[in-house]
């Protein structure tokens, strides 16, 4: 038995979202004694109570956090399927690929002319993400598949195949005590200040937070720290850095990624162009 309906829980996050009933009200577009009326309801239904409401202040108790947790990923997977059903329908429907710019290690090109050769290919759409939701596009279904990298983006809930697997570059100022080295140690780079990435778990620095490579360069650039990237992602120093290989530092991976429970054709296409083009290149190198 259904004990909510999608209705009652896009009511319910909105709430624990702006913990404010009469904000949730404009952003619903519904009347705010209706919304108040459909929570209780929700509430009485599930024999717990969601909300800890006085006349100023709404928080959310151990079980509203509970069911906006799980409640949100149950309306992600609800409108995934309704796209994924749409598009399923559609032959004529364009693949969509997410990445962030430059985000690519220079082989979208090679990948989208392989994918071409595919006697069922399709138009394929690029999507520009902002520095951390590729995943989020991949599980909502707004994009089929997308370039993430490992161990930067949350792999959970998504079927990937490995690319590229790279080394990291530490980039510094011209004028570090390091610049003239022609390879580190991760135990050279103790004390440095390193930055804090905006919503990438692991990310957490002692220095400013940033949200992509260009502020990071910046924050470089006037000595507020420095940065460790993998090494496609800055193929050139910038005037007045320096990149220097570090010897020790965890690789990264360039992975294409989708939706686990996605097991359309127009999928599974792409995914073997992109693999039958990297297993070549591996080969190549191996000669």
């Amino acid at each position: 038995m259904v004990e909510l309906q999608t209705r009652e829980l896009e009511y319910f996050i909105a709430v624990a979202d702006e913990l404010h009933f009469g904000r949730a009200a404009v952003r619903l577009s519904i009347a705010q004694p209706a919304l108040s009326k459909a929570i209780r309801r929700i509430e009485t239904r599930l024999g717990v109570p969601l909300f800890i409401r006085s006349s100023r202040h709404v928080e959310l108790t151990p079980a509203g956090e509970a069911l906006q947790e799980h409640g949100r990923h149950a309306l992600n997977a609800v409108s995934a399927a309704v796209r994924n059903a749409r598009r399923a329908g559609d032959t004529q429907a364009p693949l969509r690929l997410v990445l962030k710019p430059g985000g690519d290690a220079g082989l979208l090109s090679g990948l989208l002319a392989e994918y071409a050769h595919q006697p069922d290919a399709r138009q394929v759409d690029i999507l520009f993400s902002g520095p951390t939701d590729r995943t989020d596009f991949l599980r909502d279904g707004r994009a089929d598949v997308g370039l993430l990298y490992a161990p930067f983006d949350d792999l959970g809930g998504l079927a990937h195949e490995t690319l590229v697997t790279e080394d990291r570059v530490v980039i510094v100022p011209s004028d570090h005590r390091l610049a003239r080295q022609a390879l580190v140690r991760m135990s050279d780079l103790e004390g440095e200040t390193l930055p804090r990435w905006k919503g990438i778990p692991g990310g957490d620095g002692t220095g400013p937070e940033v949200t992509d490579v260009i502020q990071l360069f910046h924050m470089i650039t006037t000595s507020r720290m420095i940065g460790v990237l993998p090494r496609s992602l800055v193929e050139l120093a910038p005037d007045g850095l320096v990149l220097i290989p570090v010897a020790d530092a965890p690789p990264s991976r360039l992975v294409l990624a989708w939706n686990e429970q996605d097991r359309r054709p127009l999928v599974a296409s792409f995914v073997a162009a992109a693999l039958r083009l990297f297993r070549y290149a591996r080969e190549e190198r191996s000669r």
